[in-house]
């Protein structure tokens, strides 16, 4: 028998591991944003697989997902079928996996300076869940 706090570290692991074993994420981005860098380092050091695709044809990408022009940022990434748009924490993306709710996808609308990748303390930020007709619900807040 595992003792309680070991029983709930072995389960927070074995949740990390399975939210993870979606399989890599690919992230299209412009070569010539450094926010983006910021964002994807964020994701590697939560243990995220990425594939990197850099593209000036952002629009295409945008459009195939569902991401209207008010609720685009500056790189959008794709895993296990859903679409995840700017800076969302890799929490956010992580619960998405580990709950895989019927919706597109998670958005980050703009460049919120909290935000992964941004990193400038003090502007809360919402992230939010996108549904397949495009509307879209507060998933998560954040406080700056």
């Amino acid at each position: 028998m595992i003792p309680g706090s070991r029983l709930l570290a072995v389960l927070a692991a074995f949740t990390a591991f399975s939210a993870l074993a979606a399989g890599p994420m690919t992230v299209y981005k412009s070569k010539y944003c450094g926010c983006c860098e910021g964002w994807i380092k964020h994701m590697q050091a939560n243990g995220f697989e990425l594939k990197v695709v850099e593209t000036e044809e952002l629009g295409a990408i945008k459009e195939r997902n569902g991401i209207r022009p008010e609720l685009s940022s500056c790189h959008t990434a794709e895993i296990d079928g859903y679409v995840v748009e700017g800076h969302v924490p890799a929490a956010d993306v992580r619960l998405l996996l580990e709950q895989k709710p019927a919706i597109r996808g998670l958005t980050i609308p703009g460049m919120p300076q909290s935000a992964p990748g941004m990193d400038i303390p003090g502007h809360p930020y919402e992230v939010l869940s996108l549904d397949q007709e495009g509307k879209t619900t507060r998933w998560s807040a954040y406080p700056g």
